[in-house]
């Protein structure tokens, strides 16, 4: 009896193979270097001199490495006071979404009540609108509760978002309703269910809300500017702009403030970034 004939392996199909790899590392090499490149030139022009940073030709190191930008951006700026309302104002507009996003998406996701599905789709709708169009409303409910020039104003229209409701509906839609109608049979209300049975199975989303909420009250930049003009409650976003002058704008300064301004909400996604990467996969396959 003949043994069958070894199979041999398909050198083209292999070249292909690898030759394709290549190719997508290159783009994904090439998309790297896109994305990294403006914060690399953001730390070099920190450490230049003026004349150094607006010189032509370019120059893309610094001849000598100074740290002069890194303190007078304390002088020119109450950089600590703008930094701490940053991170007040990035606190409370999280906490409130993560309180008010849960529970209406609780709502939404097990509770039965008449117009539910279509009070959501008005609800969803939000999402369809431009932030710039709700400015003006928003502007003049501050205007009359007398909150312009507040911390409290750069807070409460932060908390609350058709996209957090979204998200965590998804999640709370996959929870085996058998756990809930346990706990009703043990004696349990809405609200015992809602913060010792819910909540803790849903930490991936509200971590992955958690994330996404900071880092949008952090860069948020309009609706500080319309709402407040005293320095003292501007957030250091706000703040920043403020280094640009019309005909002259000193960059190292405003670099190195930029640079120290986005070092906290770094620091949080590096601490959060399991959470955030597994909320948002998980959020996709959910019905």
């Amino acid at each position: 009896m003949r043994e069958p004939a070894p199979v041999r392996p398909n050198r083209g199909s292999a070249r292909g193979t690898r030759a394709g790899s290549v190719a997508t590392h290159a783009v994904l090499l090439a998309g790297v270097v896109v994305m990294v490149f403006p914060f690399v030139w953001q730390i070099l022009t920190a450490f230049k001199t003026q004349a150094e940073a607006i010189a032509v030709p370019v120059s893309v190191l610094p001849a000598q490495w100074r740290w002069d930008a890194f303190t007078e951006v304390f002088q020119v700026l109450p950089f600590a006071e703008q930094l701490g309302n940053s991170v007040l104002v990035a606190l409370a507009r999280t906490l409130g979404q993560l309180v008010m996003c849960s529970l209406a998406a609780y709502a939404f996701a097990r509770l039965e009540f008449p117009g539910r599905n279509l009070l959501f789709a008005l609800f969803l709708s939000v999402l369809m609108v431009p932030t710039q169009l709700l400015v003006l409303p928003q502007y003049e409910i501050m205007v009359e509760l007398g909150l312009l020039n507040t911390l409290t104003a750069l807070v409460l229209p932060g908390m609350f978002s058709a996209f957090g409701t979204f998200l965590l509906r998804q999640f709370f839609l996959t929870i085996p309703k058998e756990l809930e109608e346990a706990a009703l049979l043990d004696g349990a209300g809405r609200l015992r269910i809602y913060w010792s049975i819910m909540l803790p199975l849903v930490r991936p989303a509200l971590a992955a809300l958690a994330v996404i909420t900071l880092m949008h009250a952090w860069n948020d930049l309009l609706w500080p500017l319309v709402v407040n003009t005293d320095p003292s409650v501007m957030p250091i976003s706000a703040g920043l702009t403020t280094l640009q002058g019309q005909f002259l704008t000193n960059y190292p300064v405003l670099m190195a403030g930029s640079l120290l301004a986005s070092l906290p909400m770094l620091l949080v996604y590096i601490l959060l970034q399991r959470h955030f990467v597994q909320g948002i996969a998980l959020s996709g396959t959910k019905g």
